[in-house]
């Protein structure tokens, strides 16, 4: 068994098992002229609207368009590319920090979904990147203001649902307002990309509502030691908001709009170990994975070790699949990201260590600055940056992970996937 095509294998079917163009028509269906979804009906018989935002949102509303096109009226979705669609257009935004495409993709949905009237119905799909591809901001920001403010929130390392949680704050849109803003109908569609399928942090929750404060936003803030780095405009608004002076996120849901879950990383592990097992006992050890790429990267290369060394937990030959969403702080000035340094550090666990693969990748197909989705390893790539003369312990201060595999061949590229789930982590420790 060639266990490093195995893990590669099982990636990209993990990441096709999620694609829209899977998930959608495996969970809508048109019956009678109602849509169906999780035994749940609507009737179409007025037609509906079509909105969207997210990294998956051309390939979801593509998906959508193939089984209710005869009954789509109208729709937007937004993007980080363009596509034509058949009757739903497409708006370009800019991930992951918001730019004037952003802002007028937010103004252009908040229009019109605000004008649908109350016996319309419509169906919002919503996936990972939502958060920066579309804004308004609450008045004085501006979007040099959350430009400065996203890149800083990014630079610290600021997990996403905190990140989430000062961006809410600071939109006229995020944080259920967009929700509240219409009368009609509708259903929001989710494809999740953070950890647990929280509904509150998928995309800053712009259809949903918002248990979280401008108190809550703040403390986060002075917690990482970056409030006092925030433009000005920005701790305005946020102690406007503390004292009352600027109305509250919605509290409550709109009873109107109901959300599905779609797709998510246990999703993906889930079908990925059904393939497995046809040749491998498989074992799915978490889809919550997180903390410090590198940490992270010692507690998984242990495990495989231990399994090697002593077959506990588990006896080899063995694949354990690990799904989540990791962090990396950037301290040197290097090209790569959290996948990609979680494989390098790995590496230096692993070194020439014989029959143990592991495989970190990232379900959109990219990871982080670089245009890799992740890499794969084992002992051959110890030997081959060895003979080299490439020091990882380097490359990993410098967070260049991905010069570092692309030097050495072991970089997986599989270009933008139009789906996001996480990332996938696949360990295979052969006997």
């Amino acid at each position: 068994m060639n266990l490093r095509k195995l893990s590669i294998d099982l990636f990209l079917y993990g990441i096709n098992s999620v694609k829209p163009e899977n998930l959608i028509p495996e969970k809508i269906s048109l019956k009678n002229s109602h849509l169906q979804i999780e035994g749940d009906k609507y009737p179409l018989k007025k037609g509906i609207y079509v909105y969207g935002s997210g990294k998956a949102s051309v390939e979801m509303a593509k998906a959508l368009e193939e089984i209710l096109l005869d009954y789509i009226t109208d729709g937007t979705v937004v993007c980080n590319y363009t596509q034509k669609l058949k009757k739903i257009k497409v708006i370009e935004g800019s991930h992951p920090v918001p730019d004037e495409k952003s802002l007028k993709a937010g103004e252009t949905l908040l229009k019109e979904i605000s004008s649908l009237k109350e016996d319309d119905f419509f169906v919002y799909l919503l996936s990972g990147g939502s958060s920066a591809l579309i804004e308004k901001p609450i008045p004085p920001i501006t979007l040099k203001d959350l430009q400065i403010t996203t890149q800083i929130l990014l630079k610290h390392s600021v997990p996403i649902e905190e990140i989430n949680i000062i961006r809410k704050h600071l939109s006229m849109i995020k944080g259920g307002r967009l929700g509240h803003s219409t009368k009609a109908k509708g259903i929001v569609l989710v494809i999740s990309d953070v950890i647990g399928d929280d509904l509150f942090t998928i995309g800053s929750a712009p259809l949903y509502y918002d248990p979280s404060t401008y108190k809550d936003a703040y403390t986060i803030l002075k917690k990482h030691n970056i409030f006092d780095d925030l433009p000005q405009n920005v701790k305005k608004v946020i102690e406007k908001g503390i004292k009352g002076e600027i109305k509250e996120t919605p509290k409550k849901e709109n009873p109107n709009i109901k959300h599905y879950i779609i797709g998510s990383n246990i999703d993906a592990l889930k079908k990925i170990k059904e393939k497995a097992e046809k040749n491998i006992k498989t074992y799915i050890m978490t889809s919550q994975l997180k903390g410090e790429a590198r940490e992270v990267a010692k507690a998984v290369a242990s495990i495989g070790k231990e399994v090697k060394r002593s077959s506990n937990p588990f006896d080899p030959p063995v694949c354990l699949l690990f799904g989540g969403e990791t962090t990396v702080t950037v301290k040197g000035n290097g090209k790569g990201g959290r996948n990609q340094e979680l494989c390098l550090s790995a590496l230096i666990e692993i070194k020439d260590t014989k029959n143990i693969v592991l495989l970190s990748g990232g379900t959109d197909g990219i990871d982080g600055n670089s245009e890799d989705a992740g890499a794969v390893i084992d002992s051959s790539s110890y030997e081959k940056a060895k003979k080299m003369g490439l020091d990882p312990y380097k490359y990993l201060e410098n967070n260049d992970s991905n010069s570092f595999f692309t030097k050495i061949g072991d970089s997986i590229k599989t270009g933008y996937t139009g789906t996001n789930v996480m990332d996938i982590t696949i360990m295979v420790i052969g006997g």
